[in-house]
């Protein structure tokens, strides 16, 4: 994490050759990938919408963001033979 002047952050969360770069202005995050880039061999692929086998969601309107597995959960109900299994809620 990389705290800056106006009390703002940068998250860079790396795993192995994975790397996602989170941050609350556009700007400084654009700004730091541009550092990281004379340091590292880096490929930028944009607004990221998968990290780790988890899907990125983000609402714009509402100002929120979440992570989803529900592709990584229906590719083991397919390797399983389970895709029309039933559901059930526990409580």
């Amino acid at each position: 994490m990389r705290i800056l002047d106006d009390g703002s952050f940068i998250f860079l969360l790396l795993y192995v050759d994975d790397m996602l770069i989170v941050g609350y202005h556009l700007c400084d995050v654009n700004e730091f990938k541009s550092m990281l880039s004379k340091e590292f061999d880096m490929k930028d692929l944009g607004s990221a919408k998968k990290i780790l086998g988890m899907e990125i969601h983000m609402d714009m309107k509402s100002r929120r963001q979440w992570l989803s597995q529900q592709g990584y959960v229906e590719k083991v109900l397919d390797k399983f033979n389970m895709s029309n299994a039933k559901l059930v809620l526990l409580h």
